[in-house]
């Protein structure tokens, strides 16, 4: 008996695009399962889904940014070609608002703004990664690399506005908790 021939993508050459396929296709699947949970409850609930979509989705969109910051080390060890710094800095910004801004403070995770601000995330993850899945496997469709290209350009001033306006919201609710504990409001007796 002679040596036993691995199949092709367990080959070393192949390792490396079998793991970034699985890992990109894990993340998207993450990104659509938060977006048409969102995109469902909006039609099924109007208004309302907006209010609650921290506590039906946070979860999730807490795991799926978690597990983003692969991404540093991959570009770090080289699977990946990406420029580290952009990368850090989107990744930094979004682990800062998820993790300690919006999920600190209960008040303002009722807002729409944080709706808003996951719809955004959500559409820019869902066209990336598919982008970056299919082009592992040497797959290249033009409009999917438009899109992967020029999407970022609208959608990500509507993020910093976005988060500019949650980062309000904060402020002006953390400011009035401060005031509502310095000046206590006494209860009247009957």
């Amino acid at each position: 008996m002679g040596p036993v021939e691995l199949p092709a993508w367990l080959q070393p050459r192949y390792r490396k695009n079998a793991y970034l396929f699985i890992y990109y296709l894990i993340q998207f699947c993450g990104h659509s399962w938060i977006f048409t949970n969102m995109t469902v409850r909006f039609f099924s609930f109007g208004k309302d889904s907006m209010v609650d979509t921290f506590y039906a989705i946070g979860l999730v969109m807490r795991l799926c940014q978690s597990i983003s910051l692969l991404e540093l080390l991959h570009i770090y060890v080289g699977i990946e070609s990406d420029h580290l710094l952009p990368r850090f800095l989107q990744l930094t910004e979004r682990i800062i608002i998820l993790f300690v801004v919006i999920t600190s403070q209960e008040e303002v995770q009722e807002k729409y703004v944080v709706c808003v601000l996951f719809i955004f995330w959500n559409l820019l993850d869902m066209v990336r990664y598919t982008y970056s899945m299919l082009s592992v496997i040497g797959i290249s469709y033009a409009v999917l690399t438009w899109l992967s290209q020029t999407l970022w350009m609208p959608i990500y001033p509507l993020c910093v506005l976005a988060e500019g306006m949650y980062f309000t919201y904060s402020h002006l609710y953390s400011e009035r908790r401060d005031v509502v504990r310095v000046f206590p409001i006494k209860k009247k007796k009957m």
